[in-house]
């Protein structure tokens, strides 16, 4: 019943695209370490770069489990599910890594996500993941879910945030600047924001 796909393209970039919510699945090397399975939402938050290549900003969290597997081996899954309309799973096995702020990519990567205010959810770093397979599944036993709004309590919290502030509480947070794992994740302090 699945598919294959060559590329990212046509109706399947439009059905990833149209969908509110996606999850990213990654783990350390470590046969017993930690796996990681975080949902993500927030509109203009994800894009297609090209036909094998998407992108989403990571906000402020209470980890960064991602970026610590992703900075130890690069190994990533993205998975979205169509909770109305036509059942559908569509998942991106592929290379993820984290691009930080002071990176001289960070800017034009930026410039990629004109639909959402950045600086109002503690931005730590865009997430670029180059898809190796790219499949679909059927989706029959995925629920029916209506899709309301975007919560606005993310924004809310970390919009009073400056840099300073941003870098101080991650610094604060236990498994920030180091994975559950003891891998390590966001470099601190945080650089400051050259957008």
């Amino acid at each position: 019943m699945g598919k294959t796909y060559e590329r990212i393209d046509g109706r399947l970039r439009a059905f990833i695209e149209d969908q509110p919510l996606f999850f990213t699945a990654t783990a350390p090397l470590s046969g017993d370490g930690t796996v990681n399975l975080s949902p993500k939402g927030l509109k203009g938050s994800f894009v297609v770069l090209d036909e094998l290549t998407v992108a989403y900003l990571d906000f402020a969290g209470s980890t960064a489990e991602t970026i610590a597997h992703l900075r130890e081996n690069g190994r990533i899954t993205l998975m979205w599910c169509a909770f109305q309309g036509p059942p559908n799973i569509v998942r991106v096995h592929g290379r993820g890594e984290p691009v930080f702020r002071d990176d001289p990519r960070f800017p034009d990567l930026l410039a990629r996500f004109p639909d959402i205010d950045h600086t109002a959810h503690g931005l730590r770093a865009v997430i670029v993941v180059h898809a190796d397979l790219v499949r679909d599944s059927c989706g029959y036993a995925v629920p029916f879910m209506a899709y309301e709004e975007d919560r606005d309590l993310h924004g809310r919290r970390f919009a009073r945030e400056d840099d300073a502030s941003l870098s101080a509480y991650f610094t604060k947070k236990e498994h920030i600047a180091t994975s559950l794992d003891g891998l390590p994740g966001l470099p601190l302090p945080l650089p400051p924001s050259s957008v």
